[in-house]
């Protein structure tokens, strides 16, 4: 916390931001928050009667300068507060720039643009002149000219410059790791490259602007707060506009300056400057947490979700099923079958293969052993056999799915095999073994885990148990959910059973099982129908159509350019988990505007008690009863709330950027801690702080 505070008041901040705070005044900025946009008209007014004042003579111009100095620090320091906050976007942005160097490309002309072409009949041209549908070659080293879709080709693309990471993905046609983005880099082999994006609306382009809050509209519950503090704003106006009179009538006169500083003290200053800071680093706390909104109201839908959706592999489980345990037939031992699924997995290069390599090793301690002194001869796993195993001295040994070594048993069990001069066949597969076989592999699969049979010479030695290992902490984290009142939902291509037992282990409140696109777009429309905001995240071309009807979807930055055009988020790191982070960060930015609004008509009734007494008790002698301050006389009471109107906006600038600390806690319990710490509090800091201040302008008047 005290890295982030330090960071935030860093000089290569705070002096781009002071220059941005004067800048701000010009009027036609301000007027885009009206509460400062009416500080700056009274505040220019006063001036220049204060002017005319010292030109003619006028009385308490120490008094009266010091209030027109306060009024201008007030609305300077709303402004630092927005300054200081698209500062930190701007920091990043320039980072960004930097990778839209001047690139040239190889654009592809003649057959060499079509798919299957030859790799020559390019020319090579400035980026900035692609147009939409042209094609590139892009081979190693050279940077990517704009977004795009691989058609031909597989390459291996750094994508640090956008994503942070060093680690190298990989780009290939079809599927859904397809889309590139400009301005990274092919390490390896060569893609060809149709370009999605015109100059200057590419994807960097985007997150450009939108990082330097250039393109950052104001969320619904923005403006409405906008709207209710303008309201409240020409109440005061009104108000204190009807003082003047009710003075007369009662024998006495307020000056136009004490007049102002009750006007300014009355209307929601502190929200009305921090308002904006607020929306701008709910934003940025997102792109550092490397995840694009394309716009504030996204950001705020997060924070309103009702209903989550998950992809079940990445996002519930690790993504890869791991062997979990032996389960062997009778008459067979545990080390047995270990040992055979073992020698079975050395040529199975999949996830699942080498999980069965390392828990052999760790559970019964079996490691590599000289194979070529055993002559064997492995046999690798295919799609088309689904197995995989090794032939040892004219024994074989097989593991793959229960249906695929079944058959391999069976035919092995009628072949003929020759031995010497003799014809003799091999001895029948156990119809009991098949039978238990068949009762371990039920078993397994209603436990939501996959089977995998090894077989040792026309043998069955048993089962292997895969099973997707749910992410440690992630049945927590939906319980934090769920006493939020957030509704988790898993979405699986797995069939019920299956998808029921990881429901359980996971603890979701729900699952969607076999789920195709239509499903997930039924599902979507059904909550919302009822009223709930709904969150999803996707990577394919199928995730599109529910990723645009969803209220918050995020798209995976390594999918497709369909996934990440329809989606109102983009992940740069592409980890499904991240959309509960993002839900929450919604939530801070709600939390944050809510705090800080309770705060502010807080510390505006504490201040009341300081001017109002201090305006009218040498009209009414009996309002010194509500000088409960004591402060120690009428221009020192003025004084000093106006002074701490102005120093509280300072002071609350990093509780803005930072924002409150988010807690998964209901509505009730939430509001409750609002109004005891930012309510009560409101109340009693401006008491202490205007009572510090009049000590100190009292002694020094």
């Amino acid at each position: 916390m005290a890295r982030q505070i330090s960071s935030l008041f860093s000089a290569a901040l705070i002096g781009p931001a002071l220059i941005g705070a004067v800048r701000k005044l010009d009027p036609r900025i301000l007027i885009r928050n009206p509460v400062m946009f009416v500080v700056e008209v009274v505040a220019a007014l006063t001036t220049v009667l204060f002017v005319r004042d010292v030109l003619t003579g006028g009385a308490d111009l120490a008094f009266t300068g010091q209030i027109i100095l306060w009024l201008w620090f007030t609305v300077l320091f709303a402004n630092f507060a927005e300054a200081i906050a698209e500062g930190r976007g701007k920091a990043q942005a320039d980072a960004l720039r930097r990778t839209r160097t001047e690139m040239t490309a190889k654009l592809l002309t003649g057959p060499a643009a079509s798919v299957g072409g030859p790799r020559s009949g390019f020319r090579v041209v400035p980026g900035t002149t692609l147009r939409v549908g042209d094609v590139v070659l892009v081979e190693a080293g050279d940077l990517i000219p704009s977004d795009g879709e691989v058609i031909e080709g597989v390459a291996s693309v750094n994508e640090a410059a956008i994503t942070g990471e060093s680690a190298p993905v990989i780009r290939e046609s079809g599927g859904d790791r397809s889309a590139v983005t400009g301005g990274t880099q092919v390490l390896s082999d060569w893609i060809r490259v149709r370009i999605t994006a015109a100059a200057g609306s590419t994807f960097v382009d985007r997150m450009i602007a939108l990082v330097e809050g250039a393109a950052r509209q104001k969320t619904p519950n923005e403006i409405a707060l906008n709207i209710l503090l303008a309201g409240l704003t020409i109440i005061f106006v009104i108000a204190v506009a009807t003082i003047p009179s009710f003075a007369a009538y009662a024998g006495g006169a307020i000056p136009m300056v004490v007049l102002v500083a009750l006007f300014v003290t009355l209307i929601p200053t502190t929200i009305g400057a921090l308002l904006s800071a607020i929306g701008i680093a709910g934003m940025d706390r997102l792109v550092r947490f490397n995840v694009l909104a394309m716009s504030g109201r996204a950001v705020e839908a997060a924070g309103d979700v009702d209903t989550l959706l998950l992809d079940k592999t990445g996002t519930i489980t690790l993504g890869n099923r791991q062997a979990a345990e032996f389960r062997p037939l009778r008459g067979v031992t545990e080390q047995e079958l270990a040992d055979a699924a073992q020698l079975a997995s050395l040529a199975d290069e999949t996830p699942e293969g080498r999980s069965i390599v390392v828990l052999t090793k760790e559970r019964y301690g079996i490691r590599a052993r000289d194979m070529a002194s055993l002559h064997a001869t492995f046999v690798p796993f295919t799609a088309q056999s689904r197995m995989s195993g090794v032939d040892l001295d004219g024994s074989s040994i097989r593991k793959g799915a229960v249906d695929a070594i079944l058959a391999h048993v069976t035919a092995s069990a009628t072949a003929v095999v020759p031995s010497g001069a003799i014809r003799v066949m091999q001895p029948q597969v156990s119809a009991a073994a098949v039978r238990e076989v068949q009762a371990i592999t039920e078993e397994i699969a209603k436990a939501g885990g996959t089977p995998l049979a090894v077989a040792r010479g026309g043998r069955l030695l048993g089962v292997v148990h895969l099973k997707d290992i749910v992410k440690g902490g992630i049945r927590e984290r939906f319980a934090e959910l769920r006493r939020m009142g957030i509704r988790t939902v898993m979405i699986t291509g797995d069939n019920p059973v299956t998808a029921a037992a990881i429901a359980a282990e996971a603890g979701v409140d729900d699952f969607l099982a076999q789920a195709t696109p239509e499903d997930k777009l039924a599902l979507i429309r059904k909550e919302q129908q009822q009223g709930k905001l709904v969150a999803m995240c996707g990577d394919g071309t199928n995730d599109a159509p529910a990723l645009a009807q969803a209220d918050v979807g995020v798209a995976m930055n390594t999918g497709t350019v369909a996934a990440r055009e329809a989606g109102n988020m983009v992940d740069l790191d592409s980890d499904p988990t991240k959309l509960i982070e993002i839900v929450e960060i919604g939530k801070q930015l709600l939390m944050t505007r809510g705090a800080l609004t309770t705060f502010s008509i807080a510390n505006d009734v504490a201040k009341y008690f300081a001017i109002i007494p201090a305006m009218f008790v040498t009209l009414y002698p009996q309002l010194q009863a509500l000088n409960v301050m004591g402060l120690a006389s009428p221009q020192s009471a003025i004084l000093s709330a106006i002074i701490f109107n102005a120093l509280i906006i300072v002071a609350l600038i990093p509780l803005a950027l930072k924002g409150v600390r988010y807690r998964a806690v209901g509505a009730a319990a939430l509001l409750r801690r609002n109004l005891m710490i930012y309510g009560l509090g409101g109340i009693l800091v401006p008491f202490a702080g205007i009572k510090l201040i009049d000590l100190a302008v009292s002694a020094l008047l």
